[in-house]
């Protein structure tokens, strides 16, 4: 019970949902989508339109209309028209020896 009070304090819910796109990862579809709430390593998304038959496994939300800004998550739950997504963290590359601090 004190993990669910500690990650909901950091929860930011708001209060006029973001507007977003969820694409694959291959590129192959995109959807619009509203994110509700975000933390560090999760979010909840209301999806606009069907995404019946589509690979959620995993996918891209897409924060800006260019893409530069975008987190690739994995579809954890589906609450009706809502999507509860995990983000999904970039494994550390290794630094070679010519980027080593002298």
């Amino acid at each position: 019970m004190l993990k669910e009070k500690e990650r909901e304090s950091q929860r930011v819910s708001f209060e006029r949902p973001l507007s977003a796109q969820m694409m694959s990862i291959d590129g192959t579809w995109r959807r619009p989508c509203l994110v509700k709430d975000v933390s560090e390593s999760d979010a909840t998304l209301r999806i606009e339109t069907s995404i019946e038959g589509l690979a959620l496994t995993e996918f891209f939300l897409l924060l800006s209309s260019t893409g530069l800004a975008y987190q690739r998550c994995q579809l954890d739950r589906i609450n009706g028209d809502e999507l509860e997504v995990s983000f999904l963290r970039q494994k550390a590359r290794k630094r070679s020896s010519r980027e080593m601090p002298a």
